[in-house]
């Protein structure tokens, strides 16, 4: 009888330790609204500024789709105001794009707005 106590007792602490280490790995993704209540607008580019984030968090882009888009770029798209092939175009006004681990760069490729400011590089940890 004492050996099946201990045996359960074993059984419990190896759950504890299981279920505090599994608590510990696990972070919860954040969402983000860009631009917060201005939404997706011109002069976006310092919006990151002061805020973490991490990979799988999500951002969320609210703007008027017809005049607006988002499209997520590389690097080159983000420096140069440009599109370049393959690059994923967003145009619904209520976007959701979660961020993957290192650099993500989004830019709005109507004409004229991703130089007035309409474009976000945020890295994710």
């Amino acid at each position: 009888m004492a050996q099946g106590r201990g045996s359960a007792l074993l059984v419990a602490m190896v759950m504890v330790v299981v279920v505090v280490v599994f608590h510990c790995g696990v972070v919860q993704a954040a969402t983000f609204t860009v631009g917060d209540g201005g939404g997706w607008t011109f002069n976006m580019v310092a919006w990151p500024n002061g805020k973490r984030f991490r990979a799988g968090d999500t951002l969320v882009f609210n703007y008027n789709s017809g005049i607006h888009n988002v499209v997520k770029v590389n690097k080159a798209g983000y420096d140069g105001c440009s599109t370049p092939g393959g690059s994923k175009v967003y145009q619904t006004g209520k976007d959701q794009i979660k961020l993957a681990k290192g650099q993500n760069f989004f830019i709005c490729n109507i004409p004229g707005h991703c130089g007035s400011g309409m474009k976000i590089a945020i890295t994710a940890t």
